[in-house]
């Protein structure tokens, strides 16, 4: 396994609509990011990053504009110089940006999702990265949607399935430790 970790979406513009499930996954996204740079495991934050004016804002409040610090990530996770920002128009943080290509290049095989949320954001990246022959983890401990229940019910429908894999954040970081002994 050659592990990235991609935390989504977890960014200065979203922190007005963080729900308390958001905000209880912010330590476990922390603890994963430091063991990931410990381990020399590839860290890509993908970043919602509209433009001013955004189809998709007919249908959600502004927010995340370009070239505003909306599209920043949260202090509390703040990159790293060797932490790649990948800025999304949309949900899946492959469509239309370079992720793919970057992932090929770093010689990575599997992602481990963290961010929000679990039910938008996070699905359809994962649904891209296994579409991209990725191999796919959902750190269900650090994912989080509005509401607990629409998180619990996509861990719940999509635990089992043989390249989407949902374990949390502990059993992450023992597994990228005892792969780089």
């Amino acid at each position: 396994m050659k592990p990235a970790l991609i935390v989504i979406d977890m960014i200065k513009g979203n922190e007005p609509f963080f729900t308390e499930e958001h905000r209880k996954i912010v330590p476990k996204i922390s603890e994963t990011i430091e063991a990931c740079r410990k381990n020399s495991i590839p860290i890509i934050f993908a970043n919602d990053s509209y433009m001013k004016n955004d189809w998709l804002f007919e249908f959600m409040k502004e927010h995340a504009v370009r070239g505003t610090d909306g599209v920043e990530v949260i202090d509390e996770l703040r990159p790293e110089k060797e932490d790649i920002i990948v800025e999304k128009r949309r949900f899946s943080a492959f469509f239309r940006t370079d992720l793919d290509l970057t992932l090929r290049e770093l010689g990575v095989d599997t992602v481990a999702l963290a961010g929000i949320n679990t039910n938008v954001c996070v699905l359809a990246t994962a649904f891209d990265a296994i579409s991209s022959n990725f191999y796919t983890i959902l750190l269900s401990d650090c994912c989080a949607s509005s509401r607990k229940e629409l998180h619990d019910f996509i861990v719940k429908k999509f635990r089992g399935l043989p390249a989407f894999t949902v374990m949390e954040s502990e059993e992450f970081i023992r597994t990228i430790s005892r792969n780089r002994r």
